[in-house]
Parts: structure tokens; C-alpha cells; sequence
């Protein structure tokens, strides 16, 4: 369900009367994506005039469910309203359902973090027999050994591979070009993949080099990543909050916590200011509170 005529004419808006650039506009129809893949999830279809403030309230919840990062919860609803704001500046609708919406608050708050073990516990977790096995255990070793964005994993391509140095070309936020290292454990995942199971596949037009594609042959979405960890935590028991950002998270603090140095750690993960890199390096509490006890005259 994405309302054909009613994204063309978003698109054009957005390009034409806001001068948007390419990657502004892309991210604004991702938004309005995630909206009819939602109803798609409900099996449902309504008409652009029947979206009710109670549906999108419904659908941030499920954004929430899938372990959506706040921040992103908040761009997409942005997203929205400028959607629906552009339907009523043409007439298309006659109240705005996204009106009334609000962003979720934006905190400093780090997110949780995996240890190793509950790390492999996520792997252990997927079942290698079934034809996706072999490719999600991949995805996580990936995600976790490469500290990529869930973005940067789902466009991620065969001919940015480099096997032999152990690196891989990632095309991140603005399109700007990094080599990440890869592991050889993760190589090998992706090597099983590629030779005994994608290869049989029946792969569409245009996705012949994404690595990484769903059982039509198409390149793998964001939400289908999500739902993959929402998945493994509740198989293997994990009561944290986690998704594709978590290991992430999980592979910066790791590295820091190792002793890794801050500018590597920046820029193996792509950020253009080494104070959003700072902030995975928190401490862990128990050390603080030893250095407490061990230093503090009061202690």
C-alpha cells in the first residue's frame, strides 16, 4: 500500500517546491514506506482519508516493538507530518491525523549493550538448517564485527567486498565512502551464503549485487533486520531492548573498553565528530564503583 499518486506528487513537492536534495527526499518516502508496510502487516488497506490519529499512534507502537532507536522514531514521525501536511496543502484530505502526534523525547540515554555470550547466544539461536540460516547468522556477525548501520548492512554489495585484505567498502550517511575491517569469522558466514545458498537463487532484476536478500531475491529491508533481533531476543530470553543498533553499540563500546583507540573507533564507524563517537566511551559500573571504594576517603 503506498498510494502511488499520492507519493508522486510527495516526491515532487518535496524536490521541487522544498529543494530538497536526493538523499532528504529518499528519506522522506522511507518514512511514509514504513506507514504502509504497517497496514501491510495488518492486512489492511485503508484509503488516505480513513488514516486516524489512533492508527498512527498504533503504528509508532509497532516502530517501538520492532526496538526502533528513539531518534529514529522521531524522524520518520517528521516524515509523516510532512506527508500529511502536503495532502492537506492540496486539498487531498481534510484533517491532518498527524497533528496531534508527538515525538518521542530525545535523551543521552545510551542504549543497552551486549556482551559477548549474548552475543553468541544470538547466533547459536538461528537455526543453520533452513536456507536463511546461514545468511542471518552472517547478518549478525557483520553487524556486530563491522559496528555497521543497519542501512549500511541491507546496501551492502558483493563487488565491496575485499576477502583477501579483510576489509569491506561501506557507503555511509551523505554517501561518503569508508573500508571497515571484516573478521574472518564473519568472511566465512558470507562465503558459505554466497556459494551454497544465494547462488541458487532466483535474484530480481537490479539486486544482483546486494549481498543480503529476502527469499523473493530482493535486497533485504530495514524492518526485516529488525524483526530478525526482535526474533532472537525472544528465543534466546533476553530481556534487554536491543536491535540492529545495539550490536553496534555493543562492537564500539568492546573496542573502547579493549583500549582501543577513540579516532580508529570513529572512523571504522563512520562519524564525522569524535563527540558523538564519545559517547560509547561510558565506563562500566562496577568499575566505578570499585575506584570509589579503593580511592575515596569516605568510602
Amino acid at each position: 500500500m503506498l498510494w502511488p499518486s499520492y507519493i508522486k506528487g510527495f516526491k515532487s513537492y518535496l524536490k521541487l517546491e522544498r529543494s530538497l536534495s536526493g538523499n532528504s527526499v529518499d528519506a522522506y518516502l522511507s518514512d511514509v514506506d514504513k506507514l504502509g508496510q504497517y497496514f501491510q502487516s495488518l492486512n489492511r488497506e485503508p484509503k488516505i482519508t480513513e488514516i486516524n490519529v489512533v492508527d498512527l499512534k498504533s503504528f509508532i507502537s509497532w516502530l517501538n516493538d520492532l526496538g526502533m532507536l528513539a531518534s529514529t522514531q522521531a524522524r520518520v514521525i517528521s516524515g509523516l507530518k510532512a506527508f500529511f501536511g502536503y495532502l492537506m496543502l492540496e486539498d487531498l484530505i481534510q484533517n491532518n491525523p498527524s497533528a496531534l502526534i508527538e515525538a518521542p523525547k530525545l535523551t543521552r540515554k545510551l542504549p543497552d549493550k551486549l556482551n559477548i555470550h549474548e552475543i553468541n547466544g544470538l547466533i547459536d539461536a538461528i537455526d543453520a538448517s533452513k536456507p536463511e540460516g546461514m545468511r542471518n547468522k552472517a547478518i549478525i556477525e557483520v553487524l556486530y564485527g563491522c559496528g555497521l548501520r543497519v542501512t549500511e548492512l541491507t546496501e551492502l554489495k558483493i563487488s565491496n567486498l575485499y576477502p583477501q585484505i579483510e576489509f569491506i567498502k561501506v557507503i555511509g550517511k551523505g554517501n561518503k565512502e569508508r573500508l571497515v575491517p571484516i573478521g574472518g569469522v564473519a568472511l566465512k558466514f558470507i562465503d558459505i551464503y554466497l556459494r551454497e545458498i544465494r547462488v541458487h537463487m532466483n535474484i530480481k532484476k537490479g539486486n544482483e549485487d546486494f549481498i543480503f536478500l529476502n527469499r523473493f531475491g530482493a535486497k533485504l529491508s530495514r524492518i526485516s533486520i529488525f524483526n530478525l533481533i526482535k526474533s532472537l531476543a525472544v528465543k534466546t530470553g533476553l530481556k534487554k531492548t536491543i536491535s540492529p543498533h545495539t550490536l553496534r553499540h555493543s562492537f564500539a563500546t568492546h573496542l573502547i573498553e579493549g583500549g582501543a583507540d577513540l579516532r580508529a573507533v570513529q572512523e571504522m564507524l563512520g562519524h564525522s565528530s569524535i563527540t558523538t563517537t564519545e559517547i560509547y566511551t561510558h565506563i562500566d559500573r562496577d568499575y566505578l564503583r570499585d575506584v570509589i571504594t579503593q580511592f575515596h576517603p569516605r568510602s
